[in-house]
């Protein structure tokens, strides 16, 4: 993410729920979000945001991407990338337009992803096993599918994703809520949850509270509505 407010960080924090409050600079890569997390802005201010693929942080920065959730680092602590992204940090601030920094970042990710940084092929079949079967996946049945134990599985993922399977299949299921509300075709909340093989509607609206912060009040509600005055909740995006 690049953030500038006439020169200066335009991002005043950013603030877990578990009370940890960041700083960020200009350029910083964030990991994965496991709370409900508020970013605060001066204003008038300009914020480019490349929202990257679950596997990013190893694929791209070759980072244990356990070791960044909740939290934040400069693309100067990237190892072989530091140079580079001293570099694109300076231009980015001096950059004329938005159109000019987007194509600088475009650039210089770009060249990321031609490096050599170790994937886990394993783990990015159980994401996509995720994404096909939604309504019904579980970890017992990714298992199964991969052949793998819970534990080395659970283990190979946080490295590569940064929180544990069980939350990602949440989060997902609940990404999956919001574009169900948003298609207009149901006309009941529970009727969402029913889809979806929750337990039950308060189970449903617990989980939603959980990842966005707040509850939806009708199925009117749309996804829009649950950040209005603060951008938060960003893992809800994966």
């Amino acid at each position: 993410m690049f953030q500038d407010g006439q020169g200066q960080p335009a991002i005043e924090n950013i603030v877990t729920e578990s009370g940890r409050v960041v700083q960020p600079p200009h350029l910083f890569v964030h990991g994965q979000i496991t709370e409900v997390t508020v970013m605060n802005f001066r204003g008038p201010f300009t914020t480019i945001q490349a929202v990257m693929k679950p596997c990013a942080l190893r694929s791209l920065f070759g980072l244990d991407a356990a070791r960044l959730a909740n939290t934040s680092t400069t693309l100067e602590r990237l190892g072989p990338e530091a140079a580079a992204a001293r570099d694109l940090d300076q231009k980015l601030v001096e950059g004329k337009d938005d159109e000019e920094r987007i194509a600088l970042l475009s650039r210089f990710l770009d060249g990321l992803a031609t490096t050599d940084h170790d994937r886990d092929a394993l783990v990015e079949e159980g994401i996509e096993l995720i994404s096909r079967t939604i309504k019904t996946v579980t970890v017992e049945l990714l298992l199964r599918q991969l052949g793998l134990s819970e534990r080395q599985f659970e283990r190979r993922f946080m490295r590569a994703v940064g929180i544990s399977p069980q939350r990602y299949i949440k989060i997902r299921r609940v990404n999956e809520a919001f574009r169900l509300m948003d298609t207009g075709e149901y006309e009941r909340l529970s009727d969402v949850a029913y889809e979806l093989n929750f337990y039950d509607q308060s189970h449903f609206i617990r989980d939603i509270k959980a990842f966005s912060g707040t509850t939806p009040k009708s199925i009117s509600q749309k996804v829009n509505d649950f950040h209005n005055d603060v951008v938060g909740s960003s893992y809800l995006y994966m």
